[in-house]
C-alpha cells in the first residue's frame, strides 16, 4: 500500500505547475488515491493522543489553544490504538523515510537556490503532524520560522461543507513590508488575495519567503473541526540567522539529511 500511495502522492505534487505570485506555492486535488483517503479519514487518531501546542513547548504563549496535534513519531504512533497504530506507522514509513522529502526539494529545487545555494551542502530534516483545529481557530498573516524551507498542508475534511475555511495567502497593504518570521500580525493590515479551499484530499503548499505571508481567517461557525495533515521540510541552519551571527564566513554544514 504505502508505495503506491507514495508514487500517485510523488506524481501529484510534482506535476503540478507552481504558482509564483505573491510567493510560489501549489494547490492540489485528489493528492492521495481515493480509497486511501476513506482509510485515513477512518484512522484519523483519537482525541487523546492530541495535544497543545504551547504544552509541547512549540509555539508562545500567544498561540491559539484550539489547535491540536500529534507529532508523528515512533512513540505517538505506538501508543495508538490498533489499527491505526498500523496505518500511520505505514504512513510515517513513506512520508518520513527520505524519498519523499528529497522528491519535494528536487521539485521546488531552482526556487530553494535562491535561498540556499548549493542544496547539497545544507542540512534538512523533516517532520509529520496530524493536526485539529477548532471552532475561533485563527491566524494572523504571517510568513513561518526561518527554519522552515517547504510546508504542505494536507485538507483532510469529510465532505465540502468546509470549503471556505482553508488557508489564505495575503498580500502587505505596505508593499515593501517584508517579515523575516515569527510574529503573527494584524489583519487590517494585509489585503486577502485568496483562500485556499479547504475541501477534501487536496494541499496547499508553499516555499517560505520574506513574503509568504498567510494565515485562517477567524472561524465564526460553532462545532467546526478543521482536519490537517502538516508535513514541513526545515533547515538545521538558517542562513538569514548564520549570516546575522557572522558576516565574515558562511556556516559550515553537511550534505543533504533526513530525520528518519
Amino acid at each position: 500500500m504505502s508505495s503506491r500511495v507514495d508514487l500517485h502522492v510523488m506524481y501529484k505534487i510534482a506535476n503540478t505547475p507552481i504558482n509564483l505570485f505573491p510567493y510560489p506555492h501549489i494547490y492540489v486535488q485528489d493528492v492521495f488515491p481515493p480509497d486511501f483517503y476513506r482509510k485515513l479519514r477512518a484512522h484519523l487518531p483519537p482525541a487523546e493522543a492530541y495535544q497543545d501546542l504551547k504544552a509541547l513547548k512549540r509555539v508562545g504563549p500567544g498561540y491559539p489553544d484550539t489547535r491540536l496535534v500529534m507529532v508523528v513519531t515512533p512513540e505517538s504512533v505506538q501508543a495508538l490504538p490498533e489499527p491505526s497504530r498500523s496505518f500511520w506507522g505505514a504512513v510515517a514509513q513513506w512520508m518520513l523515510g527520505g524519498a519523499f522529502g528529497q522528491v519535494m526539494l528536487s521539485r521546488f529545487s531552482e526556487l530553494l537556490a535562491q535561498r540556499f545555494g548549493d542544496l547539497r551542502q545544507t542540512r534538512f530534516n523533516d517532520e509529520a503532524l496530524v493536526v485539529q483545529d477548532y471552532t475561533t481557530y485563527s491566524l494572523g498573516p504571517h510568513t513561518d520560522s526561518p527554519a522552515k524551507v517547504l510546508s504542505f498542508l494536507f485538507y483532510l475534511p469529510p465532505d465540502a461543507s468546509l470549503a471556505h475555511l482553508g488557508t489564505s495567502i495575503y498580500v502587505p497593504k505596505d508593499p515593501r513590508f517584508a517579515c523575516p518570521g515569527g510574529p503573527h500580525h494584524r489583519f487590517e493590515l494585509f489585503d486577502r488575495m485568496m483562500t485556499m479551499p479547504f475541501l477534501p484530499n487536496s494541499l496547499f503548499a508553499f516555499l517560505k519567503t520574506h513574503n509568504s505571508f498567510h494565515g485562517v481567517e477567524p472561524i465564526q461557525e460553532t462545532g467546526v473541526r478543521r482536519d490537517l495533515l502538516l508535513y514541513d521540510i526545515k533547515v538545521e541552519n538558517p542562513p538569514e540567522m548564520a549570516r546575522q551571527a557572522s558576516s565574515a564566513q558562511p556556516v559550515a554544514t553537511a550534505p543533504v539529511k533526513f530525520s528518519f
